[in-house]
């Protein structure tokens, strides 16, 4: 079995055809929707978990982009500013995952890209703007 976090980014042409639907049917794939953002006659994003059994989801995947659709992993698209962060510990407060934590010797933030399922919390409240999520 394989469970992946991804980033699918949709050129105009396809916003409004079945292609999640496709991954259900066709592949067999179950999905969970993290976060979507669908603007019509644009483009369409959606971050998705994926999981079904490893040719299902390769067949899937190979789908996905014979189509056109550009595929991502979940972990390339969030970064925080090693720079900017200041430690002050705002992130972990609000992130419902447990991917941010706080060292508790160091005190350092640790962010932990695994956990996280990009829901933007973290760089809404992030007085310094380290926190960047980036889909596009």
């Amino acid at each position: 079995m394989v469970k992946k976090r991804i980033v699918l980014k949709f050129p105009t042409k396809l916003v409004d055809q079945p292609v999640i639907y496709k991954l259900i049917k066709d592949y067999d794939l179950v999905f969970n929707i993290l976060h979507a953002k669908i603007t019509p006659n644009e483009h369409g994003l959606l971050v998705l978990e994926l999981s079904g059994t490893k040719e299902n989801f390769a067949a899937g995947l190979a789908y996905l982009k014979n189509i056109g659709v550009e595929i991502q992993a979940l972990s390339k698209d969030i970064v925080r500013d090693e720079k900017k962060c200041t430690h002050c510990g705002i992130c972990v407060v609000v992130c419902p995952t447990l991917a941010l934590s706080q060292d508790k010797d160091t005190k350092k933030i640790i962010f932990e890209a695994s956990k996280c399922i990009a829901c933007e919390l973290c760089v809404k409240t992030c007085p310094p703007r380290a926190m960047l999520v980036s889909y596009e």
